[in-house]
This record gives C-alpha cells, structure tokens and sequence, in this order.
C-alpha cells in the first residue's frame, strides 16, 4: 500500500528519523498557514510547496515549487491544488492533486554546501534478505544513476538473524564520503530508517533526497513508503493511511471483494484462479493475438457470488472486447463457478462482449452443461488450446 510523502515523513519521524518538517494543506488559505506556523517554528522565511500524489517526478511536471513570501505561497498552491499533475510514473493520464506539504526551505547557507544522496531499504527477493541501497547521487533518477554510472551505487545486505550492525551503518556513512559530526548525524539516520522499515512490515522506503545540510545535519527531504498490505492486521493505524482516491477505482471494488486485480491496457478480460493460471493465461491471449485487458485472481476459494463481483469488475473497463475466464477446479468446484458466470450475465443483460469459459478440474462437466444449456452467449472449451483458438476467432469478428 503506497502513502502520501506527508504520511511517510510522520511515521519516519516517530522512530528517530529527522525529516523535513512541514504541514499538509488542501486550499491555498491552508498554505499560507501552514507557512507561517513554519516560519513561527522552524524560522523557515523561504517554503516548498510539494504536491501530495502517489508517484515519483513530481518536479519535472510543476508539482514541486519554491515560495519565498506569504504572496508566492498563495499563488503556487493555487497552481498546484485541483492541477492535473503528469509525470514520469503516472501516464499520460497524470494524477490529480487533491492537497500540498508545504515544508520548510533546509538548503540554507552555512559552513558548508548542502550535500544530496540516496538511500532506499527494501528486499532483495532472490536472496531472500533486506537491502539497503545507497548512492552520493541523491535527487537523481536512481534507474538513470544505475544505467551511466553504477559504480556509485553500492548495496549494504541484511543478515535476518542479526539485523542491521552498527559497523555497517558506519560503513554506509564512510561509503557516502562523510567524516566528522556529519558520519555520525547519517549512522544514526541509517540505524532509525531501517528500524522503521522492519518494525512497520514495510515493502520500500525509498529516501531521495536525503540531504547533509551546511550544518552537518542529515534528514530525509523525501520519502516514498510502500507497506506490505501482508502485514497491515498488525498495524491498523497504518491501514487509516490508504487513500483511495489515488488507486484505481476497479481495483478499489476488486479489493472489497477479496479479489487480486491489476487493470492493464488490453482488450481481453481474463479471470483465472491462481497467480500462476493467471500469467500462462495472459500469454495465451497475447499469443492469440489479444492484449490482456487486466489481471485478475479470484482466488482458490472461488464460489459464484466471487466470480459474479469479478464478471462485473472486468465489464466496467469499456476497453474489453472480449473475456477468457480460464478456471481450474482443485479446491473450487466449477460448477460453482460456470453459475456465477451465468448468475452474472443474467444480472447484467445485454452483454454484447463475447465470453470464452474455460473449465477443468472438479465438476467440469457439469460447469460445461450448466453453460451449455443455459442458452447465453458463451463459448465453452475444454483445452487450453481451444480457448486460445476461441479469442483469436471473436477478435477477429470483432476487428
């Protein structure tokens, strides 16, 4: 589950971890005060106004802006708040952006230049242990880092039993190039960030910048977090956090329902049960010649009243031309199934999508009589190969 930057930098700094302090605001009225509780606090005279979206680039599309008096305040949060923000993570679609943090200005001059790295905790799937990944080029596209120049990223790996050591935090300092006060202020920032990482079940924590002030002070100027939706039944404060409005609405409904849904930008719906039917399917149908319209699992636990919720789900993305539902029953009957698919076509009416349904497994003849004899426009397979031959011949119909 992703969260605001706003949210991040609360939950970093309840475990140590200095951060860029600012306030959330959603009117320009709101930024103005929030900058002067700011200034009254901090003696912030210049502040940042960042736009609260859930991806990356915020900058490069305008949603990233310095104001230097109560007036600039004003006039960038009027630009920011209700703006369409575009950037390299959202699409071509961009995001809206539904309120700002205004935060305090901390690159101000002093005994030396401000300083910007990289820092990111997050697991290393193949070997089975947490990372942390670290670079002097902070404030950087971290993928563009590594592709011209990545022998300034270096990786610092996790024993599970031990956790994080003392010597390895100072060698991400030293690695960093850092001596004196400020090696210290960044052993003690990477010790509290990986603290909050494994205490909070988190996915990623992803810090860029984390900046060494003029005054040898280090603290994070961003912050992307990402919980393990796994481990929210044990953080339920964490849970509050979800904004809905940032997610896809068709994934909002699926996650009501239990069901695991990605929209992609296909034309054929599919609904499997199983991660792994559910990948063979999406390369059947693009073998077939059909792009994948989305990824969808109802699970192994599937009954009608599931599949009746996932039916709908798909028929809401106007860009289907046609849906595979490709089941296979071990603990699910398919009966079951074939009479949500029925349940929900008959609910719906008017369906003008054709449905290819594919059932094997426990009960498949009698899924495959249920649909046969319920008189609706569905195609039944057998093979696997037939249900691919059935979408290239309803594209085809379709083109």
């Amino acid at each position: 589950m992703n969260i605001h930057e706003y949210q991040g930098k609360a939950i970093l700094k309840s475990f140590g971890v200095r951060v860029q302090e600012g306030i959330v605001a959603d009117t320009p009225e709101h930024a103005v005060e929030a900058a002067k509780k700011l200034k009254e606090d901090f003696n912030s005279d210049w502040v940042v106004i960042k736009a609260q979206i859930h991806a990356g680039g915020r900058g490069k599309g305008g949603g990233v802006k310095l104001a230097k008096n109560l007036e600039e305040v004003k006039e960038r949060a009027e630009q920011i708040i209700g703006m369409q923000l575009v950037t390299p993570q959202t699409g071509p679609e961009g995001k809206k952006v539904n309120k700002v943090l205004v935060a305090q200005d901390v690159y101000y001059p002093g005994e030396t230049e401000p300083k910007e790295y990289y820092i990111s905790v997050l697991l290393d799937r193949a070997k089975g242990r947490n990372i942390i990944m670290y670079s002097t080029e902070g404030g950087m596209d971290i993928e563009h880092v590594a592709e011209t120049t990545p022998h300034l990223i270096f990786k610092e790996e996790i024993d599970p039993q031990l956790g994080l050591r003392p010597f390895q935090a100072s060698r991400i300092a030293y690695n960093l190039g850092l001596s004196g006060a400020a090696m210290k202020e960044m052993t003690k920032f990477v010790t509290a960030l990986y603290k909050a990482y494994e205490e909070t079940d988190s996915a990623m924590f992803e810090i860029n910048p984390v900046l060494k002030t003029s005054d040898n002070k280090i603290l994070a100027v961003d912050a992307k977090v990402n919980l393990d939706d796994n481990g929210l039944f044990r953080h339920k404060e964490y849970a509050e956090l979800r904004d809905e409005s940032e997610e896809d609405p068709m994934e909002v409904e699926a996650s009501k329902s239990n069901l695991n849904f990605v929209k992609l930008d296909g034309n054929v719906g599919c609904m499997v049960n199983g991660a792994g039917l559910a990948m063979a399917t999406m390369d059947i149908i693009k073998l077939a010649g059909g792009e994948p319209a989305n990824f969808l699992d109802v699970g192994g636990t599937a009954n009608a009243q599931t599949v009746k919720a996932a039916f709908n789900i798909i028929l809401q993305d106007p860009n289907v031309k046609a849906i595979l539902i490709n089941i296979f029953g071990g603990i699910v009957r398919c009966d079951r199934v074939a009479q949500g698919v029925i349940d929900a076509y008959q609910e719906l009416g008017n369906i003008r999508v054709p449905i290819i349904v594919r059932l094997q497994g426990t009960n498949a003849e009698e899924a495959k009589k249920l649909i046969d004899e319920s008189g609706l426009q569905v195609f039944s397979a057998i093979l696997l190969k037939e249900a691919a031959d059935l979408v290239t011949k309803v594209l085809a119909e379709e083109a």
